[in-house]
């Protein structure tokens, strides 16, 4: 895996990352908002396996002799839905959301899981930044070998 491959893993980690703290700090901010329904970010790792990747294992398969494959990993976002879980029902006659029978629905966002969440967002992100930093000091230190 080369620097660059190792900056933009870090990169989509900062970017997908962010969202989620968007997502949950939307979710924190609604959380006595009647009627909101709870966001929940689909967060997945890709995997990209590069042509030499494909021939490093057909040789090791074919001759018992390879290398380690060549493959760079990633996150991505793959969407946002909405948590099934519903809210309390509070009894509001004079509400503009109140149905019929004067209820209205509660957010269903729970501040400690979205709290945690959070949490777990924010550390992914500073790895993510860690990830570019380092990847950039490789660099400065490879460039400065020649000189």
């Amino acid at each position: 895996m080369g620097i660059f491959s190792a900056m933009n893993i870090g990169c989509d980690g900062l970017r997908v990352h962010g969202l989620r703290l968007d997502i949950n700090s939307k979710n924190i901010a609604n959380i006595d908002t009647p009627n909101y329904v709870r966001k929940i970010p689909l967060v997945v790792a890709t995997d990209r396996s590069s042509f030499i990747s494909v021939m490093n294992q057909m040789k090791e398969s074919t001759f018992g002799a390879g290398t380690l494959p060549y493959s760079t990993g990633s996150v991505s976002m793959a969407g946002v839905v909405e948590d099934p879980t519903l809210g309390e029902k509070i009894y509001k006659p004079g509400h503009p959301d109140a149905d019929e029978n004067g209820f209205i629905r509660a957010s269903n966002v729970d501040p400690l899981v979205e709290m945690t969440d959070a949490i777990m967002a924010q550390r992914a992100y500073e790895a993510s930044l860690s990830i570019i930093t380092i990847s950039k000091t490789l660099a400065d230190r490879a460039a400065s070998i020649g000189t």
